[in-house]
């Protein structure tokens, strides 16, 4: 009787919910690595992440209808596979990529931080400082105020979303007496393969709509409403990059923007919304990726506790501390480590390779279960090869302009593979002794 009465999940809820995962730090982190790679051609980059995202929201709404879980990826990616190294790989590939984002949502933290100091401050040290002070005080908050947490977030979607949208709106309407509005043009465009590389840099930047799968249980009507939250949230998010992407490039000029690559929402605000604006889309950047380490932090550790009571991971990742799975801990040292070590566009291009090749598995899942999930074979395995596309264009582009972000992504699958071929071996040598004994 009482999960007959337990209160639904609306659509709506559902849409904040996809919507809030994407649009969490990611866009203030990663838009002037776009800028960088794409210049004009900003809005295309956007676009061809969101397409890849797009597909891929497919096959999750397929997957999610049919295999309803809360635990997602990990369970559709073992309904698929079953529990082989090959889905251990790609699960704990997925803890470590939680570990990558909570790494650029922290380093976009520290950046928007120093940048409120005044003139002259040490900025790199400030930047390092307020880094490793998020990590802390967001594990903290995970340990002692989670349910504090939960209470804030839908009020954090509602405020970085009017800002993004007045950010826009006031962006837009400025543009025409910018002269840097003709940055637009197509002669400022990188080539298309610039472009591409660009979007899948930033590819991080729409990871969050696969939240909508843990609601699966719980969301009204899911077979109608699951579908309609991802292509809702997708396509929205999709127009408010576009947007935001169009505003940046035709507000400040190019050599402004590499300088100021950090937090370059900030300084686009300041011809249509002067130091106030800088100082607000500041405050919301900080508040915004506090948010998303927050979730990240709480979810990254849950996907790790779930791999190993699915004997992915070793069974010690099942026990607590301090009433909270140790993965928690282990997750927010692992973060501070990489956050301070590993500069931005290295830890973006890792992150996206990572949930590229999740999506990948995703979409070859829903390809291989088509019959089951009643989904288009074409449409999932066009997923599938679109994703494996742009890890290569992106690996490429990497070993072309920064060996060391191609290194660190690469290190990423091999360490996530090596992880799971050690457990597995390990697993199998301890149930042939206790044969042999018994």
């Amino acid at each position: 009787m009482r999960n007959s009465t337990k209160k639904k999940i609306s659509l709506w809820g559902a849409i904040s919910i996809g919507i809030g995962g994407m649009v969490g730090g990611g866009i203030f982190a990663v838009l002037g690595l776009a800028v960088g790679f794409a210049k004009g051609g900003t809005p295309i980059a956007f676009t061809f992440a969101g397409v890849i995202a797009l597909i891929t929201a497919y096959s999750y709404s397929k997957l999610s209808v049919k295999y309803p879980s809360k635990g997602g990826t990990v369970k559709f990616i073992n309904k698929a596979f079953g529990q082989t190294i090959f889905s251990g790989s790609i699960n704990t590939l997925l803890w470590i990529s939680y570990i990558i984002m909570l790494s650029l949502y922290s380093t976009a933290f520290g950046s928007y931080a120093a940048s409120l100091l005044p003139e002259g401050s040490n900025i790199i040290l400030y930047k390092h400082i307020f880094t490793t002070v998020i990590i802390i005080i967001a594990t903290g908050l995970n340990y002692f105020s989670v349910r504090l947490i939960g209470r804030t977030e839908t009020f954090v979607v509602f405020v970085k979303l009017l800002i993004l949208t007045l950010f826009v709106i006031f962006g837009l309407t400025s543009l025409s007496s910018n002269p840097n509005v003709s940055q637009l043009l197509f002669s400022h465009w990188s080539s298309i393969a610039r472009i591409i590389a660009g979007g899948m840099v930033i590819f991080v930047a729409y990871e969050g709509f696969e939240l909508i799968a843990n609601t699966a249980l719980d969301i009204e009507n899911p077979k109608r409403n699951l579908p309609k939250a991802y292509y809702s949230s997708v396509c929205f998010v999709i127009l408010l990059y576009i947007l935001v992407a169009i505003v940046s490039v035709g507000s400040l000029a190019f050599p402004r923007i590499e300088k100021v690559q950090d937090y370059v929402l900030a300084e686009v605000a300041k011809p249509f919304f002067g130091q106030i604006g800088y100082i607000l889309i500041a405050i919301t950047a900080m508040l915004s990726t506090f948010s998303a380490i927050n979730a990240t932090l709480y979810g990254g550790s849950r996907v790790n506790y779930e791999i190993a009571e699915d004997d992915e991971l070793p069974h010690g990742f099942t026990k607590y501390l301090w009433n909270e799975p140790i993965g928690l801990m282990i997750t927010a040292v692992l973060t501070l480590i990489i956050a301070n070590l590993i500069n931005l566009e290295s830890i973006s291009t890792s992150g996206s390779v990572g949930f590229l090749l999740i999506f990948a598995g995703v979409n070859y899942a829903n390809f291989k279960l088509h019959t089951e999930a009643n989904s288009n074979k074409v449409i999932s395995f066009s997923g599938f090869v679109l994703c494996m596309l742009a890890v290569i264009v992106l690996m490429v582009q990497q070993f072309i302009t920064n060996l060391l972000g191609a290194i660190v992504a690469g290190l990423i699958v091999v360490v996530s593979v090596i992880i799971e071929v050690i457990y597995k071996e390990h697993e199998k040598r301890i149930s042939k002794k206790r044969c042999r004994e018994g």
